[in-house]
């Protein structure tokens, strides 16, 4: 346990920086769980209209630090292509 009033802080900082890290992150999930299965649904045109908001969602995580922007972009190329390939 910490002793310190600094490593008592530092705790805290990290636990409230590891939930909102994971809202963003659970957020992605969600969002391309979501086109995915309407991919595979043959919703094409549904799942087209989600990727605005992936793309939102992708570029704040990597803004904030989240996730890298190599990392945000490759994931939002895969996403495109992937449905395209659907069409």
């Amino acid at each position: 346990m910490a002793i310190t009033k600094s490593a008592k802080k530092a705790i805290r900082q990290s636990e409230t920086r590891r939930v909102q890290n994971l809202s963003y992150k659970n957020n992605i999930k969600k969002l391309v769980k979501e086109a995915r299965a309407l991919v595979l649904a043959k919703k094409n045109d549904e799942a087209k209209k989600v990727l605005p908001a992936i793309y939102a969602a992708l570029d704040k995580a990597a803004k904030v630090g989240v996730i890298k922007k190599n990392n945000a972009d490759r994931r939002k190329s895969r996403l495109t292509k992937f449905i395209e390939k659907k069409v």
